[in-house]
């Protein structure tokens, strides 16, 4: 990936999964990094297997939630590498649970993190992003930001919202003049740790649900996600679909229109 060689990377939520093998990745094409996650010994870890890499990355421990964390965090990783030319806001959480049974508590966490975590990323490293002579933003969503499904209420709200955030910050970068480009990324069921460590409303199995989304739903490696963004962010992509499970979603939304819930209420019923 000769488009992120040399260039100075800064990757949320990188102890573990997906975020981990982007990592990897982009070490093993010589990108500077910047690393974060909320788990001093995740990011450790993987801070420890870039350096093998011979990429000795910026290592900070960081909650997306906590803005003026990722304001300082920002700064810091300007002030090591003297620039910044990417950032991926991969960091999130899975909730499981309906609108009905889920809390406003859940709704807040969730939103917290995999919303208001993206926003506060992208705010504090745009005014050094927008410095450089080409940048770009990748932003995770997931399959269930193009399509609302029953028993992940907070989660679709949450998904959403980076959706559209994502979109109009690529507009509002084209009006700017396109130095920074702005990618979207739409992955299905990866099969990372997300499920076990998820968030569930009161009632729900969160042992069954990590068990179904392992056995039944996830279905693409992290390696092998990691390896479709980069290549979609490489080529400018503005929205990376990971996985058969996300081509067919945003296939079946598109083709079917209003149709579509019932299609894929059959899937995910199954």
């Amino acid at each position: 990936m000769a488009y992120f060689a040399n260039r100075v990377v800064a990757i949320t939520g990188a102890g573990a999964g997906i975020g981990r093998e982007l990592a990897l990745a982009l070490a093993g094409d010589g990108a500077l990094l910047a690393l974060s996650d909320k788990s001093a010994q995740a990011v450790a870890e993987t801070g420890k297997l870039c350096a093998a890499l011979h990429s000795e990355p910026l290592v900070t421990t960081l909650d997306v939630t906590d803005r003026a964390a990722v304001l300082a965090h920002a700064a810091a990783t300007v002030a090591h590498f003297g620039r910044v030319e990417a950032l991926f806001n991969n960091a999130g959480i899975l909730h499981v649970g309906g609108v009905a049974e889920s809390p406003f508590r859940d709704f807040e966490q969730v939103m917290d993190v995999d919303f208001w975590g993206v926003v506060n990323g992208t705010k504090a490293f745009l005014p050094y992003l927008q410095a450089a002579e080409r940048a770009h933003v990748v932003n995770m969503s997931s399959a269930f930001g193009l399509v609302g499904v029953a028993q992940h209420g907070p989660y679709n709200a949450a998904k959403f919202a980076v959706r559209g955030f994502t979109d109009s910050l690529r507009q509002d970068m084209r009006a700017a003049g396109g130095v920074v480009r702005v990618t979207g990324v739409y992955p299905g069921g990866v099969l990372t740790s997300i499920a076990r460590s998820a968030r569930v409303a009161p009632g729900i199995d969160a042992a069954a649900v990590a068990r179904r989304f392992e056995e039944r739903v996830a279905r693409t490696g992290p390696a092998a996600a990691a390896r479709t963004i980069l290549r979609g962010a490489a080529r400018g992509e503005a929205k990376v679909l990971v996985g058969l499970d996300a081509l067919l979603v945003d296939l079946v939304t598109r083709i079917t229109g209003s149709y579509h819930e019932r299609v894929l209420d059959m899937v995910f019923r199954s």
